[in-house]
């Protein structure tokens, strides 16, 4: 949540339009505060979800247009070829056509057309590739950036693996309707548009019967669609079902392993893959009825036109060559109308990813920059809090009436049972969501008119758990500071005590493994240090840093911290007293309120809450620290002479 939350280019054009609230289900410790737009409804029209789809075409929609108005040319002209084959007959059968008793004009300009077609078709074939390909790259790196930028309780009620099955999903079903659309599907539906008027100027009686062609593709594609759609929103909750569990059993795979869980994951797997085959074989059933009828009908209405042309042409209403110029027609008909039912079923068969897609694309935080936010620079560390009252549910306070000063350079320490309030406290400083009452001010500047950018360029947070990426040593360092220079990061991992075991692991250049696996539990958090060393945030957070170490590494790590709290207004969140014995000033929180306050020695003094905790940890702990003297003691003995 370092980084900056402007909206992605993808996102705020639809932000603009709508912004209503989002109830999120979960553990109401983790609401940060989020407004979404609710799910797209199920019965959506196609028209409407497929115009939010042309939306995002972005910078792009001016060569859309241009590829519509080439569809629209090529549509024309895919119609000479039946109409000049019809005249080129009617000549052939001594017929004169337009003046002509003769046939090579007619084929000159079948030759003309079919040249034009055929450089039209492959230009505007190459230009919908490139324009899908490109704005596919575009649309998936704008959702990327979109999701970086969404609250954690957005993050924490929802798998990471469905997320990426979303955007890859999502994005490839836009680039599948934008070329088909640009390619041929925009075409064939204006060649049905210009058809149907032309074979009624040719011949009204022959083009009833493509009329009717019509109205029955027309009704059995809608009866299709709308007994089906139900049952693909199904099918895809399915394919999020099976990404997400397979993508949890990867992620945990020693504990898999451990717990000799491989033949059990598989069968739940292999469960969910049935389910999901149960539910798609009726949508499938469906549409291969669809395709058996429109094949069917091919060969039903071109009997249908020479039956009723065989009868039309002995009275005399119509010559040889309209006959063939109509079974033309009626071929070109059914291949078009094949491709206007296939863009159906590709847009219904996309319609459950594309929701998904769009609900998380629309998806705002509700904490956001004032339009009159300023960037706050080099902040010095004066943190005040003033009667600042927070609510998750807007009944019980996690926060109530929290009022207190941190001056530049303090330590000030959290203490309090789990759900006291805590985390709540220090996710208000760095806006994670806003106060309901009271506000918070940081060198006498309310938060809330600050950049988020740089409110939180000025706080560096130690998580409980080390955070890091599949990549480098060097890479992760350079979070905290992009450009830092090699001799930076040498001094900060000394200062954290890490360059020791960076050096043993091959240098900076060594990779950490997913999610630092590589290295060990002391070693990621010593990294995470150096890296708040880098940063030099005048205001640094210490979330349980060392709860999760072994009593020989927290030694360690707590020298390091020593050395990065050095002149930075500091918070520590603890549970463990031990590492907040030297805190300018310790808090003491219970059902959202501060009840005692001072320094760790006055609060034992007083005999209060504090101290009962103290009395119950201090003791096991300094036993702890003792045997860890001791045994160090020891082996620098039996190392001397």
């Amino acid at each position: 949540m370092t980084g900056s939350c402007r909206p992605s280019r993808a996102a705020s054009s639809i932000e603009q339009n709508r912004k209503l609230p989002l109830y999120l289900a979960g553990d109401p410790g983790l609401e940060y505060g989020l407004h979404q737009l609710p799910e797209l409804p199920v019965r959506m029209s196609m028209l409407r979800l497929y115009s939010r789809v042309l939306e995002l075409l972005g910078k792009e929609a001016r060569l859309g247009w241009l590829l519509a108005v080439a569809n629209l040319l090529l549509a024309a002209s895919q119609f000479a070829e039946p109409v000049l084959f019809g005249r080129i007959v009617d000549v052939l059968s001594g017929k004169t056509v337009a003046g002509s008793s003769s046939a090579w004009p007619f084929l000159a300009a079948w030759v003309a057309f079919g040249l034009f077609t055929i450089a039209c078709s492959a230009l505007v074939a190459l230009q919908a590739d490139r324009l899908s390909h490109r704005q596919r790259q575009a649309v998936l790196t704008d959702y990327f950036e979109h999701i970086l930028q969404l609250p954690l309780t957005f993050h924490s009620g929802t798998h990471s693996g469905r997320l990426m099955k979303v955007m890859l999903n999502g994005t490839d079903a836009l680039w599948r309707l934008w070329l088909g659309f640009f390619r041929e599907h925009f075409a064939a539906i204006l060649s049905v548009v210009v058809l149907l008027p032309l074979s009624l100027y040719l011949n009204w009686r022959l083009a009833i019967l493509l009329f009717v062609l019509c109205v029955v593709f027309t009704a059995l594609t809608t009866f299709v669609v709308r007994k089906t759609f139900g049952m693909q929103m199904e099918v895809e909750e399915h394919y999020s079902e099976l990404s997400a569990r397979a993508s949890d059993a990867l992620g945990n795979v020693a504990l898999v392993q451990s717990f000799v869980r491989v033949e059990s994951e598989v069968k739940g797997l292999r469960s969910v893959a049935d389910d999901l085959l149960a539910a798609q074989m009726p949508v499938l059933s469906w549409w291969a009825l669809v395709t058996v009828i429109t094949r069917a009908s091919t060969t039903i209405t071109v009997l249908a036109i020479f039956t009723l042309g065989i009868a039309l042409h002995d009275q005399g209403l119509t010559s040889v060559g309209e006959i063939v110029m109509f079974v033309s027609f009626a071929t070109m008909l059914i291949q078009k109308l094949e491709q206007v039912v296939s863009f159906i079923n590709n847009v219904f068969m996309e319609a459950p990813r594309l929701r998904e897609f769009f609900n998380v694309l629309d998806a705002v935080p509700a904490v956001h920059d004032r339009p009159d936010a300023i960037d706050a620079g080099r902040l010095s560390g004066l943190v005040e809090f003033h009667d600042v009252t927070f609510s998750y549910d807007g009944k019980r306070p996690a926060i109530d009436d929290l009022t207190f000063t941190a001056l530049p350079g303090e330590t000030i320490a959290l203490v309090g049972p789990t759900g006291a309030g805590k985390s709540t406290a220090i996710a208000l400083l760095h806006r994670a969501f806003d106060p309901q009452s009271g506000f918070i001010k940081i060198d006498g500047m309310d938060v809330r008119g600050v950049t988020l950018t740089s409110l939180r360029r000025n706080i560096g947070v130690v998580f409980q758990e080390a955070l890091l990426f599949n990549r480098s040593i060097e890479e992760n360092l350079r979070v905290g500071k992009p450009d830092a220079t090699e001799a930076e990061m040498r001094k900060a991992a000394e200062r954290a005590q890490a360059l020791d075991f960076i050096e043993r692991s091959g240098g900076f250049e060594t990779n950490a493994g997913e999610r630092g696996r590589m290295l060990s539990g002391g070693e990621r958090q010593r990294l995470s240090i150096a890296r708040a060393l880098l940063k030099d945030p005048p205001i640094l957070i210490l979330d349980e840093a060392t709860s999760a170490l072994d009593a020989v590494t927290e030694v360690k790590v707590n020298a390091a911290l020593d050395e990065v709290m050095k002149g930075r207004t500091t918070f520590v969140i603890a549970h463990r007293l031990s590492t907040i014995r030297n805190a300018t000033r310790i808090l003491v929180f219970e059902n959202g309120r501060v009840i005692e306050t001072g320094t760790f020695d006055e609060l034992v003094a007083k005999g209060g809450h504090f101290a009962e905790m103290a009395k119950a940890q201090f003791m096991v702990q300094e036993n702890a620290r003792a045997s860890v003297t001791a045994a160090e003691a020891a082996a620098t003995a039996a190392k001397s002479p």
